[in-house]
C-alpha cells in the first residue's frame, strides 16, 4: 500500500546560482519519489537553466518579496491557494520568513522553515519557534547559531544536511594530470563573506613557485566589479578566468584540479560537497560548518579564514604531491557518498513533514497518494 501523499509549497525567494536555490531545486525533483506533490512559489526563476525550468512544477509571482508591492501578489496567491490548499508550506530560506508565516497564517497550515546560514540582522527569529512548526538547520553550526544569536527554541530545530547528487566520474577527468596546465578554483556567489579575495592573494603568491598554475573564479555578485580590479592590480590578468554567466557550478568545478573554500562564514560548503562528489580535493576555511565535513588531511586540507599564506602553502602541498591530491579526493567522494546523498536530504525532509502533519492533528490516512505532478511555469505579476 502507497504511502499518503501531501502537497507540499516550496516558497523561496528569487533564484540565484547558488547553493540555498539548488537545495530547493533539489527537493522538487525528488520529494514524488516519498509521495510527496511539491510545488515552487518563487518571485524570479530566470536564473534557473531553462531544460530544468521546464519540468518542475513552478510558479512565478513577481514583486512577492517587494514592499509595498508584495501584498497585492500576496493576496493573489493566497486566493489561488484556496482554492486548492497546500497540505504544508515549506519556507526555503530565513529571507521569506515573514512572507511565510503570513502566507501560513492566512492558509490555518503548518509551516516548516530552512535555514542554511546565519540570518541578516533584520530578520528577527526569536518567534519562530512558535510560528514555525521547525527549522531545518543545514548544519550544527547552523543549529547552533540559530539557539545562541536568534533565540530560537532548540526543541523546534532539526538538522537535516544538504544533500547532493554523486555523479559517475567517467566524465569527470583526471586532477592534476601530468603534461597540462594544473587549475586551481572556487565557486560561489562573489560577496564579501565568500572571501575570494584571499585567494585572489593567494593565487598571486602561487604564481611566483608554480607558474603554470591556472585560476578560475565561478559566480557572479556585487564584488565582481571589485574583485576583477584586484586580479588586474596583482598581475594576474592573464592567469584568472571569471566564469559568471552560467545556471550552476557543476561544469567549472569539472574544469579544476583543486577546489578552495576561502569563506569567512559558511553554513555548511554545499557547493564544496559537490566539488568532493567530483572527487576534487578541497581546501576550505575552517568556518561554520565545515569541520562536519573536513577532515584536515584525510578529505580536505583546513586553513584559518582570512589567511592568503597560510592557503596559498596549502594548495601548493597538493600541487606538489598529486597522489595525496588523489587519494584526498577519493576520500572526500567516499564521505559525500555515505554522508551527504540527495536521497537522504530529501528523505528525512518528507519524513519530517509527516510527523508534522501528525503533530498538528491531520489523519494521512485519509489522504489520497498524490497524481504525478504536471510542470508548470506560469508567471503573474
Amino acid at each position: 500500500m502507497s504511502e499518503p501523499g501531501l502537497n507540499v509549497l516550496l516558497l523561496a525567494g528569487k533564484f540565484e546560482v547558488r547553493a540555498s536555490s539548488a537545495y530547493t531545486i533539489r527537493l522538487a525533483t525528488h520529494l514524488p519519489e516519498h509521495a510527496v506533490r511539491p510545488r515552487i512559489v518563487c518571485s524570479d526563476a530566470s536564473r534557473i537553466d531553462p531544460g530544468i525550468r521546464n519540468h518542475l512544477p513552478l510558479d512565478v509571482y513577481e514583486h512577492l518579496t517587494t514592499p509595498l508591492w508584495g501584498r497585492l501578489p500576496l493576496e493573489a496567491l493566497r486566493r489561488e491557494l484556496l482554492l486548492n490548499p497546500p497540505d504544508l508550506i515549506h519556507i526555503q530560506s530565513a529571507l521569506m520568513y515573514r512572507t511565510g508565516v503570513k502566507l501560513a497564517r492566512l492558509l490555518r497550515r503548518p509551516c516548516v522553515m530552512s535555514v542554511a546560514a546565519s540570518p541578516p540582522r533584520n530578520i528577527r527569529l526569536s518567534e519562530v519557534g512558535r510560528q514555525c512548526a521547525r527549522v531545518i538547520a543545514i548544519s550544527e553550526a547552523v543549529r547552533d547559531d540559530l539557539i545562541r544569536n536568534n533565540r530560537v527554541r532548540s526543541d523546534r530545530i532539526i538538522v537535516i544536511p544538504s544533500g547532493v547528487d554523486v555523479p559517475d566520474l567517467s566524465t569527470a577527468g583526471e586532477i592534476l594530470a601530468p603534461r597540462r596546465a594544473p587549475v586551481v578554483g572556487t565557486a560561489g556567489p562573489l560577496e564579501i563573506s565568500k572571501g575570494i579575495r584571499y585567494f585572489i592573494e593567494a593565487a598571486a603568491r602561487i604564481q611566483r613557485t608554480h607558474p603554470d598554475v591556472e585560476f578560475l573564479i565561478s559566480g557572479s555578485g556585487p564584488e565582481e566589479h571589485h574583485l576583477r580590479r584586484l586580479v588586474r592590480d596583482s598581475g594576474l590578468a592573464g592567469k584568472v578566468t571569471f566564469v559568471s554567466s552560467l545556471y550552476d557550478f557543476q561544469r567549472s568545478i569539472t574544469a579544476l584540479d583543486l577546489f578552495c573554500l576561502p569563506s569567512l562564514q559558511q553554513g555548511l560548503g554545499t557547493t564544496m560537497l559537490e566539488a568532493m562528489a567530483l572527487g576534487r580535493p578541497v581546501i576550505a576555511s575552517q568556518v561554520g560548518g565545515v569541520d562536519s565535513i573536513v577532515t584536515d588531511g584525510v578529505t580536505g586540507l583546513i586553513v584559518p579564514p582570512s589567511d592568503s599564506v597560510r592557503l596559498a602553502d596549502r594548495i601548493c602541498e597538493l600541487l606538489d604531491d598529486p597522489l595525496r591530491a588523489k587519494r584526498i579526493g577519493e576520500a572526500g567522494r567516499q564521505l559525500v557518498k555515505e554522508n551527504f546523498q540527495v536521497g537522504k536530504m530529501v528523505e528525512q525532509t518528507a519524513g519530517l513533514y509527516r510527523d508534522i502533519m501528525i503533530e498538528s492533528g491531520i489523519d494521512l490516512t485519509k489522504k489520497k497518494s498524490p497524481a504525478k505532478a504536471k510542470p508548470k511555469a506560469k508567471s503573474r505579476k
